[in-house]
């Protein structure tokens, strides 16, 4: 966010107008980072200064500072209570200060910045940067350096998918020895090579996204080499590589390897070249060795193996050999295993087509059937993960199974099993149907193109196999707790009838009628949160409200959930719930929160969210609230709303 333009031309005790910038960044309240942005906002644009603040929320940071921005900046405020990368502010002034300080004195700190020291570009930890999100313990921290490396691959799978479609449509035409073929000097084979650079870049890209959010800039290197190493199975003996999933275990083992290396105690004067010469060639150098000579053996003679194996089926009955290859092509999704399947059917291809018939079914189903699944239950996907769907459609026309990895690489325990179920299927299907193809390719555009037999078959094993995939992912991920529209299945719990005047949505349907009280009867903290939690428990989705309140307590034992202003947000990630769930009370006389400001609480929201559910949607919720809840307006509003038709109304404004 930045200051309006045009405040006056003297400003502050310093007689001039300043271009200051700022870093606003909390580890667990995710609503103070905005708070604080928002009050140094405002009192930049009244002592007459400009301002631009990037706020690093546990969902990612926003409103990113550019390098244009740091060479014209007078100083830089950073309110920060987790680690702030410092390195881009060299040679600028830097004041560091917690995130209360934002909140409570953003006055003073900005007539403080114009005499705090300059950085010299000594560090500071570059992770929140990075992954947006600070250094945690357990399961956090290796969820969100997965989740980094996914966000950076997707759009190296989206354009390298693309191209090579697209390629492949207008420029490429069947031919028995070699797939679709795209003549060798045309316009679209240049087009299709630059769109395989994009999927040969993406699985090192993954690997090192997930070293760099775990032990920060000296990790990519060894992450990055490491994931190529996976992927490129000639180098330890492989006729296929190891794919997405060798590029996740390098990129965790190259992160916890940087930071056991970090841990060294060296000279003095090695100090400064360890992050830039030391660790990456000791990390690279180990990590990619420990591949080729320790884990890429065993990749080579599960491929070996399961080639003979497959071999020694082709007697085996249609429907059989069907589900087994089907089961192969989508486990890896270009790995050893799905390579051994293709591999296998591409060899018989002259001799036996229907072998190549069931393997190209199975191909194009996990694209397909995530794409499906991202369309039948939107909301239990991310806008980012919605535009990947539509492109793992596109993709899985063209037969290119790695448009699901994505998805595989986010929720592997969920997205996997559905994949191979779907594939599964569709194997069978064809091999019953005795459907046949004469080129090493699959998906639909071969049959499009006249390569496939029994093409009325052919599609209803994609169809079907790709609707078993969707619904089989979306019925994992409601078991896992993933939100699900309101009045829909709840994650745990029989459903829950809805009224039709309680179908107001709001926040993803979180929020309803049912969920509002206007007269909050209890006095203190402890009761309050109980009340709201009783409240919460109508809607079904609730099934321990002794649990949820103690949840929430205990969240409140952390720090205050208080963040003044007179708003409180008491939540908790807790097996109580099925679901996620949001409920809106108002107090007339205002609740002892611990605001940092000392104001009571009387707009009060509390969200409860299963401790099953996968990535951080407690926190995207908080982030909505708190960037609303920052306008006066809409405040008073919601004190002044005569009804819940009214607060619902208003409330509807959270986007």
């Amino acid at each position: 966010m930045t200051s309006p333009a045009g405040p006056p031309p003297a400003a502050g005790s310093s007689g001039r107008r300043l271009k200051l910038l700022a870093v606003t960044a909390c580890p667990t309240g995710i609503a103070h980072t905005y708070m604080a942005a928002e009050k140094l906002v405002q009192a930049a644009q009244a002592l007459g200064h400009e301002i631009k603040v990037e706020t690093q929320g546990s969902i990612g940071a926003e409103n990113v500072l550019t390098d244009n921005d740091v060479r014209e900046a007078d100083g830089v405020i950073i309110a920060a209570d987790k680690d702030v990368d410092r390195s881009r502010f060299a040679g600028k002034r830097v004041l560091v200060v917690g995130v209360a300080e934002g909140i409570h004195h953003p006055e003073q700190l900005i007539e403080q910045v114009q005499s705090a020291p300059v950085h010299e570009g000594d560090g500071g930890g570059i992770l929140a940067g990075a992954a947006g999100g600070g250094a945690g313990k357990g399961r956090g921290v290796m969820y969100k350096a997965l989740m980094n490396g996914v966000s950076y691959m997707i759009p190296f799978v989206v354009v390298g998918g693309l191209l090579i479609a697209v390629s492949l449509a207008l420029g490429g035409h069947p031919n028995a020895s070699g797939g679709l073929v795209i003549p060798d000097g045309s316009f679209w084979k240049h087009v299709n090579d630059i769109g395989v650079i994009g999927f040969t870049l993406m699985v090192p890209i993954l690997s090192g996204y997930i070293a760099y959010a775990i032990a920060d800039r000296p990790a990519l290197v060894p992450g990055m080499i490491g994931g190529w190493i996976a992927n490129t199975g000639a180098l330890y003996g492989s006729k296929s590589g190891a794919g997405f999933i060798g590029a996740i275990v390098t990129g965790f083992l190259a992160g916890c390897l940087v930071l056991w290396i970090k841990k060294v105690r060296v000279p003095r004067f090695v100090r400064p070249i360890m992050p830039i010469i030391v660790i990456p060639v000791v990390a690279t150098s180990a990590l990619g060795l420990f591949f080729i000579y320790v884990v890429g053996r065993p990749i080579a003679w599960v491929f070996e193996h399961l080639t003979d194996w497959l071999g020694s089926l082709t007697g085996a009955s249609a429907a059989l050999l069907g589900v087994l290859l089907g089961l192969m092509i989508a486990f890896d999704m270009g790995g050893p295993v799905n390579k051994t399947a293709f591999l296998f059917g591409a060899g018989l291809v002259s001799k036996n087509p229907e072998i190549m018939g069931m393997c190209a079914a199975a191909i194009p189903v996990p694209p397909l059937g995530q794409g499906l699944a991202t369309l039948l239950r939107r909301r239990m996907f991310d806008e980012q993960e919605r535009e990947t769907g539509l492109a793992a459609l596109f993709m899985g026309f063209f037969g290119i199974t790695e448009g699901a990895i994505p998805f595989a690489a986010a929720r592997p325990a969920r997205v996997i099993p559905a994949n191979m179920l779907g594939g599964a299927v569709a194997g069978a299907v064809a091999g019953l149907a005795a459907v046949e193809d004469s080129v090493p390719h699959g998906g639909p555009i071969v049959a499009v193109l006249g390569a496939v037999s029994g093409v009325p078959m052919f599609f209803v094993a994609v169809v079907i196999g790709a609707v078993v995939t969707a619904l089989a992912t979306v019925t994992l991920m409601s078991l896992g707790g993933t939100p699900v529209a309101v009045g829909g299945p709840a994650a745990a719990a029989p459903p829950v009838a809805v009224p039709p005047a309680a179908r107001a949505e709001v926040l993803s349907g979180y929020l309803t009628e049912r969920t509002v009280s206007l007269g909050l009867a209890a006095e203190g903290k402890e009761a309050a949160i109980r009340e709201m939690a009783e409240l919460l428990a109508g809607t079904g989705r609730v099934t321990d409200v002794d649990a949820l309140t103690a949840a929430a307590l205990a969240r409140e034992e952390l720090g205050t959930t208080g963040l003044g202003e007179e708003i409180a947000i008491p939540h908790a990630k807790t097996g109580a719930v099925s679901a996620p769930v949001v409920a809106f009370a108002r107090s007339g006389a205002g609740i002892e929160w611990g605001a940092l400001d000392g104001t009571r609480a009387r707009l009060i929201f509390m969200i409860a969210v299963p401790e099953a559910a996968a990535g951080d949607e407690h926190l995207r919720i908080l982030a909505l609230l708190a960037r609303k809840l920052l306008d006066t307006g809409f405040r008073e509003r919601l004190l002044a709303a005569a009804g819940t038709d009214e607060v619902m109304g208003i409330l509807e404004e959270i986007r």
